[in-house]
């Protein structure tokens, strides 16, 4: 069956097609930048090209640390089968060239007596046995059916040995697995930071903000914040850096610059002219390629490990205008804290420009000040309005319904043929 011919020419068709998609916009998703912390405080780096492996190996103890669970149990599980198996074989072959093997294979029954005192080690009969054995030496069980005998000094040496080879595996798998336990990223998870940072006026100037606090009633001691501004530059020579590191003041009243973190506090940075913001805007941070790491260490009160938080603002963080609500409130005598409510914040008056021509052209404050006290009064007056008109239509809508309640005037005809009119 031959197809059916279109009524609409194909040229005309082909045409249309490609007019239609030259006016549609191509939209490409923008890529997310990568950020050198990640917001849960990891860092996002990865290790390639490394030759000298050996390294690692030079600090064991670290590399075991380091090294995830199942990796970690692995080992410790392995490094105790080995030994034993290592001298189980040793005491296997310390009965086979002593002659115990045999002995054992050629006399049975009562004979067995006098065999007991001429054998290096008791009951080895085969290498089941010696492995049994070796599990009774190195985890010092002692059943009581195998034991050493005074015939052979070589197994004495074996002993000895299996002993002291026991004790550092035993010192270092364990010292490992407590480490591991007690690390301190560990203590750094009750450790929370805003989700946003914020930029707003604070005693007349701009500031870059956010929020941290501490889940837990233990507190963090000695703890202080250091803030980071890590973003791609280029040397006047034309060397680029991709990560340079720039070190930013935190408004600290306090000369030890040390936080008392019994409550989440919001950490200040003034933005002036050591600041590596100083020359952003609100426009230009759209497109600024920076990232902003905090860094807050500490001593653990429970513990005394130092540990160490971490996270990163990147600029689609940052919210300009803002201010974090209050979530401290004092009830009963006791300081309370909603964390329902640790990063929410609200819009507030803020002028636009870099604090740069903030500091040329003070007025700018004030007229946004300005702003933004008669912005607040006009929409006062357009909710007081609102109400008016809301509690008119009620008075209206009540005057109705009353009205509507009256009972209207009845007229009774009398015999006479008199109208007489009567309300009741």
């Amino acid at each position: 069956m031959l197809a059916r011919k279109s009524i609409i020419p194909e040229e005309y068709v082909l045409a249309r097609i490609a007019a239609e998609n030259l006016r549609k916009p191509r939209v490409r998703d923008r890529l997310p930048r990568a950020r050198f912390i990640a917001k849960s405080g990891a860092c996002n780096l990865a290790h390639k090209n490394i030759r000298e492996q050996g390294r690692f190996l030079q600090d064991i103890f670290t590399t075991l640390v380091d090294l995830k669970w199942r990796h970690t149990l692995v080992i410790f599980t392995m490094s105790f089968l080995c030994s034993w198996l290592l001298f189980a074989i040793m005491w296997w072959l310390v009965a086979f060239a002593h002659g115990d093997i045999y002995a054992y294979m050629e006399k049975s029954g009562p004979e067995k007596g006098g065999l007991e005192s001429a054998v290096c080690v008791t009951n080895v009969r085969s290498f089941t046995s010696a492995f049994l054995f070796s599990i009774e030496v190195q985890v010092t069980i002692g059943f009581g059916g195998r034991m050493m005998t005074e015939e052979c000094p070589l197994a004495i040496t074996v002993l000895i040995l299996q002993n002291i080879v026991g004790l550092i595996i035993n010192a270092v798998m364990l010292g490992c697995i407590f480490m591991k336990t007690a690390q301190a990223h560990r203590r750094a998870e009750t450790l929370i930071f805003s989700r946003h940072a914020v930029i707003a006026v604070r005693n007349g100037k701009l500031c870059f903000m956010f929020r941290v606090g501490d889940l837990r009633k233990s507190m963090i001691i000695s703890a202080s914040v250091r803030i980071q501004v890590v973003k791609k530059t280029t040397t006047p020579e034309g060397e680029v850096v991709p990560i340079h590191q720039l070190d930013i003041p935190v408004d600290n009243p306090i000369e030890s610059n040390n936080i008392f973190l019994v409550a989440p506090l919001i950490i200040c940075h003034v933005i002036d002219k050591r600041s590596p913001l100083y020359d952003i805007s609100a426009t230009d941070l759209a497109t600024q390629d920076l990232e902003v790491i905090v860094i807050l260490e500490g001593v653990v009160e429970t513990t005394g490990i130092t540990t160490q938080a971490r996270t990163s603002y990147v600029a689609e963080e940052i919210q300009w205008g803002h201010r974090f609500m209050s979530i401290v409130t004092e009830e009963e005598g006791v300081y309370s804290v909603d964390y329902s409510k640790f990063g929410n914040t609200v819009k507030v008056a803020a002028p636009r420009c870099s604090a740069r021509e903030l500091d040329e052209k003070p007025s700018i404050l004030i007229q946004t000040l300005q702003k933004s006290e008669l912005s607040h009064q006009n929409s006062l007056r357009k909710r007081n309005s609102m109400r008016r008109n809301n509690s008119m239509r009620r008075n209206n809508s009540i005057r109705r319904n009353n009205s509507s309640l009256v009972v209207p005037k009845v007229q009774f005809m009398t015999p006479e043929g008199t109208q007489n009119s009567q309300e009741s």
